[in-house]
């Protein structure tokens, strides 16, 4: 476990709870958003705005997004080709925060948003051209708890939510689907790695940036590939 990364998700989630300043809109990407009590803020890290606009995201096809937050990255999905949009996220205050700036930016009647533990909400036969998650890529130690809902944004203990991740999210895939992760060196690579080795999967890096905030982060947009054929097996 790396203490470094949870040193700094302890204060993230600190800032989070304690920040007097902590804004009720915000403006990112050249628009502004409403964020909610209880939701992760895209203000305190510079990650969602990265991820947002390194997405290839797939035009005039489905877009999933895993943990959507404040609703950021569905609403550029949607906004940029994308016809069906999915955005997950196990916070109710999240789900309606994404709700809300879906139809503050007009593309609510293209953006469904469920509550969902991971993929429960999703029919078995649901699939997706493209499935991104914005991890919570801080590995907690074993007894860690997840108090709050916004603890999940964060803490991942013993990374059992990135193990459901990568078991269950080929099965929504398209044959052609692509699966994103967006990750960081505060991240446990290595654990990811012989996670994917166990679903059979391959870890491609397709961008990465280091930020000086309090300390230098290393955010990576990661790519997640079938071994076998190159093209995503269904299983039911």
């Amino acid at each position: 476990m790396n203490t470094r990364s949870l040193a700094r998700a302890q204060a993230l989630l600190r800032k989070h709870v304690e920040d007097p300043a902590r804004p009720a809109e915000f403006n990112l990407l050249g628009r502004d958003w409403e964020l909610m009590d209880g939701v992760f803020a895209p203000t305190y890290t510079p990650v969602t705005e990265l991820f947002t606009t390194w997405i290839p995201y797939p035009s005039g096809g489905t877009f999933l997004e895993m943990g959507c937050g404040a609703g950021v990255t569905a609403v550029v999905a949607a906004q940029s080709g994308c016809p069906r949009v999915t955005a997950l996220d196990i916070c109710a205050a999240a789900v309606e925060n994404t709700r809300r700036n879906a139809a503050r930016h007009g593309v609510g009647d293209r953006l469904r948003v469920l509550r969902s533990d991971m993929f429960d909400a999703l029919g078995p036969e649901e699939r997706f051209d493209m499935i991104f998650w914005n991890s919570n890529f801080v590995e907690a130690p074993e007894g860690f708890v997840n108090e709050t809902e916004l603890h999940h944004a964060l803490f991942d203990p013993q990374y059992q939510a990135h193990r459901r991740f990568l078991e269950q999210a080929p099965r929504h895939l398209t044959e052609d689907g692509r699966l994103l992760l967006g990750f960081s060196d505060l991240g446990s690579s290595s654990l990811l790695r012989s996670m994917c080795d166990e679903a059979h999967l391959s870890v491609t890096l397709l961008r990465a940036e280091k930020r000086t905030l309090e300390e230098t982060i290393e955010f990576q947009l990661l790519e997640l590939r079938a071994r076998r054929h190159g093209r995503w097996v269904m299983t039911r």
